[in-house]
């Protein structure tokens, strides 16, 4: 692994005003790190300390990237949450970046940042083509881009929930609200950020679609379901 990033990255400052003047190239990142751990594992803290004084707004994307799609992954969705939970809250009360040790040492597979890339390089190369710096009185202070965070916050919550795989999406959408809205703070995009609250309303409605459609559903059918099984007992 190339130990200059690590050594030569400032610690972040969470209370700093953020700068444009480094551009933000999740896809190259994704290819570095893709060739770092191709055959080898790495550890979430390792790769948080790797990532530099922005490790945990790409991490944040990192963890989201594997739901943004329709492929299932079950299983994982909780730990990759947290991750994003916590890192996203800490940032939105200012803090510096910090996991627990447990979630230093989660273990990810050799060749999982090649699967991410492959994956979805397609969508992250089209969100870095489109973000660039507009409407920047929605980005020109932390305080905005903390609570711009806010909804990666409620997002994560969303993605952390044990939901099974029908109705489909529940993970895919808060995944993409993650993604776009972390990459839009970064890039400084009003318009990027706009539309990751859009993105959020329309995930908060496809929940409550959704649950209102359970509830009925069971309100209509648990009755006889329940008088079945007791009427085997």
């Amino acid at each position: 692994m190339p130990q200059n990033r690590t050594m030569s990255a400032p610690k972040p400052d969470p209370t700093r005003e953020p700068s444009t003047d480094a551009p933000i190239e999740l896809s190259a990142t994704l290819r570095s790190l893709a060739a770092d751990y191709k055959e080898r594992p790495a550890q979430v803290g390792e790769i948080l300390d790797t990532l530099g004084p922005r490790g945990s707004a790409l991490l944040v994307v990192m963890c989201a990237l594997p739901f943004s799609t329709p492929i299932s992954l079950p299983g994982i969705s909780t730990p990759f949450g947290l991750v994003i939970l916590l890192l996203a809250a800490r940032y939105f009360a200012g803090k510096p970046p910090w996991l627990p040790q447990r979630l230093r040492r989660v273990v990810i597979p050799p060749a999982f940042f090649g699967k991410i890339l492959s994956a979805s390089s397609r969508f992250v190369g089209f969100l870095e083509r489109w973000l660039k710096p507009r409407l920047s009185f929605l980005a020109n202070a932390e305080w905005k881009l903390r609570l711009h965070t806010a909804v990666v916050i409620l997002s994560a919550v969303l993605l952390m929930l044990p939901l099974p795989p029908v109705p489909p999406f529940t993970n895919t959408l808060p995944a993409l609200v993650a993604v776009v809205m972390t990459l839009s703070t970064l890039k400084r995009d009003g318009v990027g950020i706009l539309a990751g609250y859009a993105l959020f309303a329309f995930t908060i409605g496809y929940f409550i679609f959704w649950g209102a459609v359970i509830v009925e559903a069971f309100q209509r059918y648990g009755g006889k379901l329940l008088s079945l099984f007791g009427a085997g007992d």
